[in-house]
């Protein structure tokens, strides 16, 4: 047994050796080189060759071992008929749908990113050519969300069309985007609406004067702080934070209405969520599906190109990650060596 503890102690310390090491060299590498260079890449991908070679896939695995080699045939006809039509310029009279995606967080962290790519498409949209958000956000800060739905109005405001999908949820914030579109479609049981405003914030005031602690709160306007956490309220800073809120209400009102005119804003503001075939019958939405149903219909008469914004692994990163997956795997070897230790007969 103090055997094999010395083995796994000698283990560990090289272990640990061989990561500094590295973390050092890599460290004193990048200082020497710095990484300069672009930190984004603007990744496409034409999801109507995507389902094509996909199909194929699907067709070869059904069929027959002795038809494969006709069908393997078969596709390379097509492919020298497409290569011919594009030569002629067939594809330029397609139109083309730009395909984004915005998953949301409370703070709409996505909005840079989502700004960057409406700015990549608007420089090659045609007249013909129509913008796909594919937008999951349950909602956040508003004017985090204010932002993002203002790159929305960016693409109307050019004229491009535009068409929201909703798979899962665009609620409050998410709702404030996805109203901006001329199309709003959502899956049957997606979330939809939560036209409202909340706040909340916890106050300890009473649990501090129990214990004889003061808080000051100095501030220079009269309305600087309303509500606090620590200092005692009062009816007055509670009631014009309430106005506060009904104030952004409004704003959050007229963006909608705005944006939907045959809707009954009234009847919808009330805070409440709906599902998708609900929300329909309310006019918050315009048509019922999912979005791979409609960007599937749109490839038989468009080019469909998915548009994406990607973070660029440095090389920091990529050794960061290396090393950390190293350690994870000693870490899990040397759990797997204790035990097995243990059905050692000592």
């Amino acid at each position: 047994m103090n055997e094999w503890l010395t083995d796994f102690g000698m283990f560990v310390a090289q272990l640990l050796t061989l990561a500094v090491v590295v973390g050092l060299g890599a460290a004193l590498f990048m200082k020497a080189r710095g990484e300069t260079g672009e930190r984004t890449r603007l990744r496409l991908e034409e999801l109507n060759q995507t389902r094509r070679q996909r199909r194929r896939r699907m067709q070869l695995a059904a069929s027959q071992p002795g038809a494969r080699k006709g069908l393997l045939k078969a596709f390379r006809r097509d492919d020298k008929a497409q290569a011919r039509s594009g030569a002629k310029g067939a594809d330029e009279t397609r139109p083309t749908v730009w395909v984004l995606d915005f998953h949301g967080d409370i703070k709409a962290s996505a909005a840079g990113r989502l700004a960057e790519e409406v700015s990549a498409v608007l420089e090659v949209a045609g007249a013909n050519d129509e913008a796909v958000l594919r937008l999951e956000s349950a909602g956040g800060l508003v004017h985090s969300y204010g932002l993002a739905a203002a790159e929305l109005d960016r693409l109307r405001e050019a004229g491009l069309t535009t068409t929201v999908c909703v798979d899962k949820v665009a609620a409050s914030g998410g709702y404030l985007m996805a109203c901006g579109a001329d199309r709003l479609r959502a899956a049957p049981f997606a979330v939809i609406g939560s036209i409202g405003v909340v706040a909340q914030l916890p106050n300890l005031h009473r649990l501090l004067k129990r214990h004889d602690i003061d808080v000051e709160l100095l501030t220079a306007g009269r309305y600087k702080r309303t509500l606090t956490v620590f200092g005692e309220n009062t009816d007055e800073g509670r009631d014009k934070f309430i106005e506060d809120l009904e104030t952004t209400h409004q704003l959050f009102k007229r963006h909608v209405a705005e944006r939907r005119p045959g809707l009954d804003i009234e009847a919808v503001a009330t805070g409440e969520i709906w599902y998708g075939s609900d929300a329909l019958g309310r006019g918050l939405v315009d048509e019922l599906g999912t979005s791979e149903a409609y960007l599937v219909g749109r490839m038989g008469e468009a080019r469909v190109i998915s548009v994406k914004l990607e973070q660029k692994p440095t090389l920091s990163r990529r050794l960061g990650v290396g090393v950390s997956r190293g350690v994870e795997r000693g870490i899990e070897r040397g759990l797997e060596m204790l035990d097995a230790g243990r059905w050692q007969k000592r």
